[in-house]
């Protein structure tokens, strides 16, 4: 599917009008986006079928329907391309930079010809910026304190953006003829919130008819280069690294190209200790091998066709992808220590989404009934309460909030499951919150989360403060983070989770891949500190609940069980909780 790709040409679309001061017609390329992106079937089996096929995807007018099947059949779009053109900036760069959005890029552009990130941080330096109508000393000093970051960020993309990507190649590789079996390794199959490139493993007896098919891989942009083994392409503006292995070796290669680095250093100690060398080819017997370092497969192969073959040589169960990161798994493993993982059938259901009472796209039974499909047994509203850092003015009034209890009682009256009625509170800069406490004493869960000041630094006494406030029952996305866009919060998970576990309030890891906040490290100092995680999507559409595999698999490198996560349990553990 290419739907992702698509998504991101009307994005870009977007932003480039909202940069000339386009009206309106900015915030309809994103919508489409949006639903482009999370649209079931593949966007370009309804291009095929033509415009009016592609129309059928809520909120795609005639216009941009039109403009998609112009992308599929000539590989671009006429007038993205004028808007190209006519502003030659570097949009994703520059906006990374927190406070720069696309109107800034294009005033910038106009004012002083910026179209990098060097050309925006020279600018910064040589106080440029401050100089330009409507900006001043402030915003140009916070420009300069965030080029680096964004700079940073964009060496690595968000798991979530190249996630559909990989799943892509894989299901494509998984369609060639030459191929066994293939399987994405690195730091996707670990599920590390950012990523490098695409490790794709193919394993095969004819390694050039691999290639050959790779090289036609349908988001193909580029290719890098080509051997019989190896190759590597650019797809979507993602670098995806082929490597073709003999079956009988896929478990191994597999195994050494998940990683880490330093998980593999690890064990391949461990491997030296017992007379074993370990590597891509395998493990081997080299205890009678005396020149084992010179050649790669030396001595008796005692595993690699699989990856459990490969453990369990060292006297060891095969050890999850995200734990492998050298944070004591070895050892656990070892001892028989590994934790039982929380899995996504383990989810009961969401405990933090939004309907279109606030800035949700749908109603609460639509909202209901996605939750139903996905066979939960619960699910819970938590619309925006208004507070500082709520965008525009969706944030709902004390009054609001009991009207919505309402509709959602007519909602409970036919539901297949039950619903839970509650509200996003906000943390403010203080660690207060500014919904009512009457208010809060009223709903069933209450979701707090910091939504404005994410810049003031340490900040873990704002959060402790929010945590032991006696109605709150779920500390929301704590950072405040935006991977590769801000880096949210400063915060001492140790003492955050101490505090959670002594007050009773679960920590979120919010699902959305844009967030991933909690990250695996502060999971792991939350399951360590004994206090409650809560896994959820902050889903503002059906389609967007399906994000909790991103969270479950936070979760998992944050060594989390079931028994960690306050959504795995039924709904009178869910009420037991609340209730404490």
């Amino acid at each position: 599917m290419r739907n992702a790709e698509v998504a991101e040409r009307l994005e870009e679309f977007a932003d480039l009008l909202e940069a000339k001061d386009v009206s309106y017609k900015p915030n309809a390329y994103r919508r489409a986006a949006d639903n482009i992106r999370d649209y079931p079937s593949a966007i370009e089996e309804l291009a095929a079928e033509g415009e009016d096929a592609v129309g059928e995807i809520d909120r795609v007018g005639d216009a941009i329907a039109a403009k998609v099947v112009e992308y599929f059949e000539t590989g671009e779009i006429e007038e993205l391309e004028e808007l190209r053109e006519d502003l030659p900036v570097d949009m994703e760069a520059l906006t990374r930079v927190e406070g720069v959005g696309p109107k800034t890029v294009g005033t910038l552009y106009e004012e002083l010809g910026i179209t990098t990130l060097d050309e925006l941080k020279a600018a910064a330096e040589a106080g440029e910026i401050q100089e330009v109508k409507g900006f001043g000393p402030k915003t140009e000093q916070n420009i300069l304190e965030n080029v680096d970051f964004a700079r940073q960020a964009g060496e690595r993309e968000r798991l979530g953006d190249v996630k559909p990507l990989a799943d892509d190649v894989r299901s494509y590789l998984d369609g060639v003829d030459a191929v066994e079996r293939a399987e994405i390794a690195g730091s996707i199959r670990r599920w590390k919130d950012t990523i490098g490139d695409v490790d794709a493993l193919a394993a095969s007896t004819d390694g050039p008819a691999v290639v050959d098919a790779f090289e036609d891989l349908p988001n193909a942009d580029e290719l890098i280069e080509a051997g019989d083994t190896k190759a590597s392409l650019w797809a979507n503006d993602v670098r995806v690294d082929l490597r073709v292995v003999s079956p009988d070796e896929f478990g191994s290669a597999l195994q050494y190209f998940t990683g880490s680095k330093d998980h593999n250093v690890v064990l391949r100690n461990r491997a030296i200790d017992r007379g074993l060398k370990m590597n891509e080819y395998g493990v081997f017997d080299v205890s009678d091998v005396s020149d084992a370092d010179d050649h790669q497969r030396a001595g008796d192969r005692v595993g690699g066709e699989t990856e459990a073959e490969m453990y369990d040589a060292l006297d060891l169960p095969v050890i999850p992808p995200e734990l492998r990161e050298d944070n004591g798994e070895v050892e656990a493993a070892a001892n028989g220590n590994l934790p039982d993982l929380v899995e996504r059938g383990d989810v009961r259901g969401d405990l933090h989404t939004h309907t279109d009472w606030s800035d949700g796209s749908n109603t609460v039974e639509e909202m209901v009934e996605g939750a139903a499909e996905r066979g939960y047994d619960y699910h819970c509203v938590t619309d925006h309460a208004e507070g500082p850092g709520v965008f525009g003015d969706t944030g709902l009034s004390d009054d609001d909030v009991r009207e919505q209890a309402d509709e959602i009682e007519s909602v409970r009256d036919d539901a297949d499951l039950e619903i839970f009625h509650g509200v996003e509170a906000n943390v403010d800069a203080d660690g207060d919150i500014t919904t009512s406490d009457d208010l809060l004493a009223e709903l069933d869960i209450v979701v707090a989360s910091p939504h404005a000041a994410l810049d003031q630094g340490e900040a873990t006494d704002r959060l402790v403060r929010a945590v032991e406030h006696p109605e709150v029952d779920v500390l929301g996305h704590p950072t405040g983070r935006l991977i590769n866009e801000r880096p949210g919060l400063d915060v001492d998970f140790d003492r955050l989770a101490e505090a959670a576990a002594a007050a009773g309030t679960a920590l979120e890891i919010n699902a959305n891949p844009a967030r991933l906040d909690l990250n695996g490290d502060a999971v792991r100092a939350a399951v360590d500190a004994g206090a409650t995680v809560a896994v959820n999507t902050d889903a503002h559409s059906p389609p967007e609940l399906d994000n909790v595999e991103f969270g479950v698999h936070t979760a998992r490198r944050g060594w989390a069980e079931p028994a960690d996560v306050l959504n795995a349990r039924d709904a009178d553990g869910l009420r037991e909780f609340i209730a404490d």
